[in-house]
């Protein structure tokens, strides 16, 4: 395929289900002119309670739906996949791809001033230790204290943003970093940024928040932009800039989208995954 065309072919993102799209709305905001086809594997969602054997064999099976979509490069927009999957697809894809957990453990190891940092994820991500080993490679001095907030993904996909379920359960779950006395604390899973108003009001604004979803974005872009694979144009009106995809109720995807983006996603098409 000539260099020209590699360009204009889009940008393949996935996830658990709905968190995935924080990570979508960065990479619009900071490379507006790319294609993106996401994917949320909304029939078997929630992905953090679930073993490594089971979502590798997952997301083996999406990244073959994405490589039928032809994508430039692939976005694991899910800390438990990343963590459990990436190194392993990574031996078997061609296609450059990223996870969401090294850019968010590198930007906490460069802006921590006492050197401890608190990651909140999902019971897969925080049992994987993945974070603590990324980020003590950067600062061996690191100290890194994870919590488990399992509750956190069935509020934000309940669509219960602000609510005082949200903020009773953040105080049960963040107490104990609070007394760890943390300076920065990891976003650790893609659903997290959308109760970050919650999480912040909790931990006090002396707490630096990180969102990996950002630094996902910033890291995509320098990727794309060392291949040559940086769109040129944006794409002509009329054309499906954004797709997406997910395996289960598509009309409650789709509704909740739109909170999340300021232009309507007007459609969203349901797939057998496990045909792949």
């Amino acid at each position: 395929m000539e260099e020209k065309s590699k360009k204009d072919l889009p940008i393949g993102v996935f996830d658990s289900g709905v968190g995935g799209l924080t990570v979508v709305r960065e990479i619009m905001r900071q490379i507006p002119k790319e294609r993106i086809v996401y994917f949320g594997d909304t029939a078997r969602v929630p992905y953090g309670s679930k073993s490594k054997e089971t979502v590798t064999r997952y997301s083996e099976q999406i990244v073959r739906f994405l490589e039928t979509q032809q994508v430039k490069a692939i976005v694991i927009a899910c800390n438990t996949a990343s963590a459990y999957a990436l190194e392993e697809i990574e031996k078997q894809v061609k296609i450059p791809m990223l996870g969401v957990v090294k850019p968010g453990a590198k930007t906490a190891a460069e802006v921590t001033v006492n050197g401890k940092i608190g990651v909140i994820a999902t019971e897969g991500t925080i049992q994987s230790k993945i974070y603590g080993k990324y980020i003590e490679q950067l600062k061996k001095e690191a100290q890194v204290i994870g919590k488990a907030c399992p509750l956190f993904v069935p509020l934000v996909e309940e669509g219960l943003l602000e609510d005082p379920v949200t903020d009773e359960i953040a105080q049960r779950y963040l107490s104990v970093l609070i007394d760890s006395g943390i300076d920065t604390l990891i976003l650790g899973c893609t659903h997290y940024p959308l109760i970050r108003r919650t999480i912040q009001k909790v931990m006090g604004d002396q707490v630096r928040l990180v969102n990996p979803a950002y630094e996902t974005a910033l890291e995509l872009k320098r990727l794309l932009d060392q291949q040559n694979l940086l769109q040129d144009e944006k794409p002509v009106l009329g054309t499906n800039q954004y797709q997406f995809f997910v395996s289960d109720g598509a009309d409650k995807f789709q509704h909740f989208a739109n909170t999340i983006f300021k232009y309507g996603v007007l459609a969203v098409k349901q797939i057998n995954i496990e045909e792949y």
